[in-house]
Formats: structure tokens, sequence, C-alpha cells
């Protein structure tokens, strides 16, 4: 049974910074891409990053390129998403998901097949 578990979500103060953390297990976590994806409230789910399955390859949403990273252990079976300069509209509940296709610029959430619970990160202004 796959397990993908969200950690590292909190209250931020705007220009500040977060680290979250993904969990993965009950999956060949080395041969999955990971993405990760977020809820702002009363909106769709958004994609925000994704990354392929050795780390050499990400894309990034417009809205975050620059001020978000990216990174995955593979030995640990987690993934990261590093966010700095955070801004009030980067709150929302932020989603892990995982897939066995190849990712492009252009990953929509029906790509993923596993998702985690999420973890909600506020930006306060």
């Amino acid at each position: 049974q796959v397990q993908l578990v969200e950690s590292g979500g909190g209250l931020v103060q705007a220009g500040g910074s977060l680290i979250l953390s993904c969990a993965a297990s009950g999956l060949t976590f080395s041969s999955n891409a990971m993405g990760w994806f977020r809820q702002p409230p009363g909106k769709d789910r958004e994609f925000v990053a994704a990354i392929n399955w050795s780390g050499a390859h990400t894309y990034y949403a417009d809205s975050v390129k620059g001020r978000f990273t990216i990174s995955r252990d593979n030995a640990k079976n987690t993934m990261y998403l590093q966010m700095n300069s955070l801004k009030p509209e980067d709150t929302a509940v932020y989603y892990c998901a995982a897939t066995y296709r190849t990712i492009t610029a252009t990953m929509a959430a029906a790509d993923f097949g596993s998702w985690g619970q999420g973890t909600q990160v506020t930006v306060s202004s």
C-alpha cells in the first residue's frame, strides 16, 4: 500500500521560509517521478513542482520559479520542497504525489496516481 506523508507545514510571515518533506513507503521510490501540488482556499489544486526519478530534471510553476526548490533523497525515500520568499498567495494545502510517468513542464493532477494527505502552509502578511 502506497503511503505518502507530508510534513513541515505551518504558519510563517511573508518573506519567510519553510521546508516541506514527503516520506514515501509502499512503492519503489527511485522508480517514481514526484511532484508537489497545492490547493489554495476556494480554488482548484494546482501544480507547483516536479522532479524526475533521479533528481536530474525539475520543473516549476511560473508562480514559484526562483523561490521554491524541489529535491529528493532516494536513499531516504523522501522528497523535499524548499520554499523561500514566501508570499500570502502561497497559502494553501500542499500535497505530494507520485507517478510512473515522465515529467514535463505541464504536469496535471491527473498525471499522478498516488497522493499524500496534505499539509497546511499559511503565509501571513
